[in-house]
């Protein structure tokens, strides 16, 4: 049986089971592909002859580029050439620093064709960000545009690679880059791999967002994202001929997720939509406008869309679900009420493909982010390493799932923690119901102490998030003389509300009503939250403003505290 058809079976499998989680999870097994190129093998086969959309950018102030499946595999076989030419080899690495733009998706197949390696960056990164991915990630040559090879100019390990520029002709590139697309569309339009690709050769090296500490590097291989990706594709509910957006920023890994590995899976066509500036009305326009099936968008972005009317539900819309932290219930009804679908809760890693989620025609238990997905035999430990129905989520690597990580690149130490004891460890924490259904507790970074209870910071969030002047909040402990720590909430409020003390103590005392007594919020200060640069909120950088104000005796402009209000 050839590679295209042993995957073709695994990915049919799930398409045929997409609303039958008992059937898929029971009979699907990962594709034994001992040999396979995703780009080659899946994709350019899928492509033969084929003009419906593959990649539809929806422009702001310039015209859409929409490109068909044959079209885009032709593109990214002549960059494939190009890159080839310039002395791109098997196993290099490549730094791919660019926007939603179509040269991204061409590059990205041309870098699996060659079986090269992707170093994805995203724009945002600062000239000390760069140094690092350069020295860690065994960068050889960099694919940017402009705004980006500026950003390399003062770089002098930068001056040492095959440096690529987007959005330029030869005539205003930058001084030592070469104009990409124009001469890459000048190549060969048929590709001849140099060789077989086999299933341990490297293809991503994903920087982690860094939420509590230094970016990790975490290496995945030309099979765990492509192929493991079909358990994404399961859980998102796409089907060949859908139209998928995902709102994600280029350079982290759900980008790779949602934009490209799991709707090229299905078949479906990828919607973009490229903007300055997020402005959730037009997004709701855009999702009417271009029929989108299936939308993916973090939490943040779907705070955003309800402080909005949401209005009708757009035509096409069948599959709504949200990844990349925790969905609290008071989002999801907000949204059920209006468009009459359920937002569906999913959960995976930079380390993983998604793992566990609320798959399609299944009851959505709120507040639960689903059951294990097809391939995946997620569990949980206690500290003492042991099965249970409370504990960090955990993965069986027994028969290792696809769709997990080789490890962290050049940290041994780091890989063999992750997966001591025939596990791999998540680091977050979840319960576990009776019918199977995983309920998120926190980071275990996150969780604390308050009088000897362990209080979960998503659980209190979820509970001020239903106050209607909050629009984000993050929790965080507080020290305490009495009870070592209390609760401290970090609110921003929604547009048009000004903090205050009333605002305060308002929302303290909705907070009290809807709490235990020993998670009570005790004090909440109005602020902006401190983000990654993926938009995941640094609770350890609110953690330690904490910890040295109170040492300080000091409190914020907008800090109140339960007692301001009392006796």
């Amino acid at each position: 049986m050839s590679p295209t058809t042993t995957f073709l079976r695994a990915r049919d499998l799930l398409l045929r089971h997409r609303e039958d989680y008992d059937k898929a999870y029971a009979d699907f097994a990962w594709p034994d592909l001992p040999e396979f190129n995703w780009a080659l093998d899946w994709f350019d086969v899928l492509a033969h002859g084929n003009a419906r959309p593959a990649l539809w950018i929806v422009r702001e102030g310039g015209a859409d580029v929409k490109v068909g499946y044959a079209e885009l595999s032709e593109r990214s076989s002549r960059m494939a050439n190009y890159l080839r030419g310039r002395g791109v080899t098997r196993g290099d690495g490549i730094l791919m620093m660019l926007p939603n733009t179509l040269v991204l998706w061409e590059v990205m197949l041309a870098a699996i064709k060659l079986g090269a390696t992707v170093v994805p960056s995203t724009t945002q990164l600062t000239a000390e960000d760069l140094r690092d991915r350069i020295a860690r990630g065994r960068v050889r040559h960099v694919v940017t545009d402009a705004a980006g090879a500026e950003k390399l100019a003062g770089i002098e390990a930068a001056a040492r690679l095959t440096r690529l520029v987007a959005g330029a002709s030869a005539g205003d590139a930058p001084a030592g880059w070469a104009p990409l697309e124009e001469e890459a569309l000048a190549a060969p339009a048929r590709f001849t791999p140099d060789g077989p690709t086999r299933r341990g050769d490297p293809l991503l090296l994903y920087f982690t967002s860094g939420t509590t500490a230094k970016p990790k590097l975490v290496l995945h291989t030309h099979q765990s994202y492509p192929v493991g990706h079909l358990s994404t594709m399961y859980w998102i509910g796409m089907k060949e001929g859908d139209v998928h957006q995902n709102i994600s920023s280029p350079g982290w890994a759900k980008h790779a997720w949602s934009s490209f590995f799991a709707p090229f899976n299905a078949g479906a066509t990828v919607l973009v939509h490229d903007h300055a500036r997020f402005s959730a009305r037009r997004s709701i326009e855009v999702l009417s406008q271009a029929g989108v099936s299936t939308l993916c968008a973090p939490p943040t972005v779907w705070r955003m869309l309800i402080v909005d009317e949401l209005g009708p539900k757009p035509p096409g819309l069948h599959e709504l679900v949200s990844a990349g932290e925790p969905l609290n219930p008071e989002v999801i009804e907000r949204v059920r009420e209006a468009w009459g679908l359920t937002i569906r809760d999913g959960y995976g890693q930079t380390e993983t493909t998604a793992l566990v989620g609320n798959t399609p025609g299944q009851d959505v238990r709120v507040g639960s982010m689903g059951r294990p997905l097809p391939g995946y035999q997620v569990t949980l430990l206690d500290h003492e390493g042991r099965e249970a129905q409370e504990g960090e989520i955990a993965l069986r690597i027994g028969d290792r799932p696809l769709g997990l990580m080789v490890g962290y690149l050049d940290d041994a130490a780091r890989t063999d923690a992750a997966t001591a004891g025939g596990y791999y460890r998540t680091g977050d924490e979840a319960a576990r119901d009776e019918a199977g259904y995983f309920l998120y507790v926190g980071r275990g970074d996150d969780l604390f102490k308050s009088s000897d209870y362990r209080i979960s910071p998503f659980e209190l969030e979820s509970a001020l998030l239903e106050h209607p002047a909050v629009a984000e909040v993050a929790v965080v402990p507080s020290p305490d003389a009495v009870r070592l720590a209390v609760p401290k909430a970090f609110v921003v409020l929604v547009p048009g509300m000004l903090p205050s003390a009333a605002l305060a103590r308002e929302i303290l005392l909705f907070a009290k009503e809807k709490l235990a007594p020993y998670k009570r919020v005790r004090r909440l200060e109005f602020a902006e939250l401190p983000k990654t640069i993926s938009g995941k909120i640094r609770r350890v950088e609110l953690r330690g403003r904490e910890r040295d104000r109170v040492a300080r005796g000091e409190r914020g402009e907008h800090d109140y505290r339960a007692e301001d209000f009392e006796g």
